[in-house]
C-alpha cells in the first residue's frame, strides 16, 4: 500500500497490508474491548469523546499537513476539518446520554420501556476525501453508544488511518476499542463475514455501497450507505444571483469538488440563465489552483492522478456529446506528476449525455436550462441520486414548499450549500444510499432497539 502526494506524484510512505492473521486478532481484540466498553458508564465515555476533542484541537496543524501530503487537502481546509472533527465529539459527549435514555411507552403492562443496547464491532469502511470527518461521524456517536470500531480506510490514506489510531490511543480510550485494519478492498468481504464484526458503515461510491450491502445482506448484518451524489441546485428567477453564484461556487469546487454533497448540477430558469452564467464564471475564474501549502491556493490537486484523469475523460465526453465548454476543460501545466485539474464549466447539459446522469467528482459545474420552476424541479428529480439538494429565491414560503415536499434528496437547503452538521440527519436515498448519521438518529442507527415489557 503506497502513499502518494498528488501534488508531485513522489511517494510518501510504503506500507505493509495486514496478515489474514492480523485481521483476525485485531477484530477479535475490538471484540474482547467491547465486552467491557459496553458496560461504561455515557459520563466515563462522554470523558474520552472530550478528551479526543481535545488532542485533536491539540495536533489540528500536524493532522491537516498529513491530509495536504496524502490527498491534496489544502491546510486552511484540512485545519477546518479537523476542527469539524473534534466538535462532533464534543457535541456527542454532551448528547449522546439524553438520546439513548430508556423511553417509557404506556401499555397493560406494569412497565414497558424502549432501551438502547450497542451491538458490538463495526466496520467502517471510508474513503479518502474527507480522511478524518468521514471517520469521526460515525466513531463519536459509535463509542458514545457503547460500540468498538475497526476501520478500513482508503489505501492512498494510510497514514491518516493509522494517526486516527494514534488520536484514540493519546485520548486514553481503553486498548483495542479502535484499530485500523491496512487493508486491500478485496479483504472488506472477510471482515464482513467475521462474526464478531456486527454492523457496517460505509461512506463511498455507489457500487462500492451496493457491493457492501451484498456482502453484509448475505450475512444479516446492519448497513449506512452515505454513497455518491449529483446535487441539484435551483436558482429561480427571483433569486439574489450574485449571493447564490458565490454560494453555488463555494459549494462545487468544496475539496476542489471532491465531496459527495458538492454542488454538481446547475439548474437555471432561463429568466436568469445568461446573467447567472455570467457572474457563476467569473467567480469561478477567479479562484487559484496550486500548492495545498500556499496559502494563496484556492484548490489543491485531486487526491490521485488515476481520478484527475478520469474526470478529465468524462469532460471530454460529454463534450463530444455536445456540451460547450465555458471554462478550464484542460490538465494544467505543473511540474512533476500532479494530479491537478482547474475550475471547469460545462453548460447544455441534456439528457442522452454521459452527465445528465453520472456523479462529476472533482471542480466541474454542470448547467442546466429549465424552462420555468417546475421544469428546473423535474430535471433535479430526473436522476438516479438523491443525496442533497438547494434552492435560491427570494420567496421563503415558496422555496420551503419546494424544499420540503418537490425535491428527492435526503437533505434540502434553502439559498444555502448543502452541508452535513451534527445536529441534523445526514443521508440519502435511492442511488445516494440509505441510513442516516449524526443528529439522535444517527446513534441510533447501530443499537438494538430493545423491548422490555414487565407483567
Amino acid at each position: 500500500m503506497i502513499s502518494v502526494n498528488p501534488t508531485n506524484g513522489k511517494t510518501i510512505k510504503t506500507y505493509i497490508e495486514d496478515t489474514e492473521k492480523q485481521v483476525n486478532a485485531k477484530i477479535e481484540r475490538t471484540h474482547t474491548a467491547w465486552i467491557k466498553w459496553k458496560e461504561t458508564r455515557f459520563s466515563v465515555r462522554a470523558e474520552f469523546l472530550r478528551n479526543t476533542s481535545a488532542v485533536l484541537l491539540k495536533r489540528k496543524a500536524e493532522l491537516a499537513t498529513l491530509m495536504a501530503k496524502e490527498m491534496g487537502k489544502p491546510i486552511a481546509s484540512g485545519i477546518a476539518e479537523i476542527e469539524k472533527c473534534a466538535a462532533v465529539c464534543d457535541y456527542y459527549a454532551a448528547n449522546g446520554a439524553n438520546f439513548l435514555k430508556d423511553e417509557i411507552i404506556a401499555t397493560e403492562a406494569s412497565k414497558s420501556y424502549v432501551c438502547f443496547q450497542p451491538l458490538g464491532v463495526v466496520l467502517a469502511v471510508m474513503p479518502w476525501n474527507f480522511p478524518f470527518w468521514q471517520l469521526f461521524r460515525f466513531l463519536a456517536p459509535a463509542f458514545m453508544a457503547g460500540n468498538t470500531g475497526v476501520l478500513k480506510h482508503a489505501s492512498n490514506v494510510s497514514g491518516c488511518a493509522l494517526a486516527i489510531e494514534d488520536v484514540i490511543k493519546e485520548a486514553g480510550f481503553p486498548k483495542d476499542v479502535f484499530n485500523a485494519l491496512l487493508i486491500n478492498s478485496k479483504m472488506v468481504k472477510d471482515v464482513i463475514a467475521h462474526p464478531f464484526v456486527k454492523a457496517v458503515t460505509l461512506t463511498g461510491s455507489t457500487e462500492a455501497g451496493k457491493q457492501v450491502a451484498q456482502q453484509a445482506g448475505f450475512h444479516l448484518k446492519k448497513t449506512v450507505l452515505e454513497l455518491g451524489g449529483s446535487d441539484p441546485y435551483l436558482v429561480l428567477a427571483d433569486a439574489d444571483l450574485e449571493q447564490a453564484a458565490e454560494i453555488c461556487m463555494q459549494s462545487r469546487l468544496i475539496n476542489n469538488g471532491q465531496s459527495c454533497i458538492a454542488a454538481k448540477r446547475f439548474i437555471l430558469v432561463k429568466e436568469i440563465e445568461k446573467e447567472f452564467t455570467k457572474i457563476f464564471l467569473k467567480k469561478m475564474q477567479s479562484k487559484v489552483t496550486g500548492d495545498p501549502f500556499d496559502q494563496k491556493s484556492d484548490l489543491g490537486p485531486m487526491a490521485r492522478i488515476d481520478l484527475r484523469d478520469e474526470l478529465h475523460q468524462q469532460v471530454s465526453d460529454n463534450i463530444k456529446a455536445g456540451a460547450k465548454c465555458l471554462l478550464g476543460g484542460k490538465i494544467p501545466e505543473f511540474k512533476g506528476d500532479h494530479a491537478f485539474y482547474t475550475p471547469t464549466v460545462l453548460s447544455g447539459i441534456k439528457k442522452g449525455m454521459p452527465a445528465y446522469q453520472e456523479e462529476i467528482f472533482g471542480p466541474v459545474a454542470l448547467l442546466f436550462s429549465a424552462k420555468d420552476e417546475d421544469d428546473a424541479i423535474r430535471i433535479a428529480n430526473d436522476s438516479p441520486f438523491g443525496l442533497g439538494a438547494a434552492v435560491f429565491t427570494a420567496d421563503a414560503t415558496r422555496a420551503e414548499a419546494i424544499a420540503a415536499k418537490k425535491l428527492n434528496a435526503g437533505s434540502c437547503f434553502v439559498n444555502s450549500l448543502v452541508k452535513s452538521d451534527a445536529r441534523l440527519p445526514f443521508g440519502g436515498i435511492n442511488q445516494s444510499g440509505y441510513g442516516r448519521e449524526l443528529s439522535s438518529f444517527g446513534i441510533r442507527e447501530f443499537v438494538n432497539i430493545k423491548t422490555v415489557y414487565i407483567q
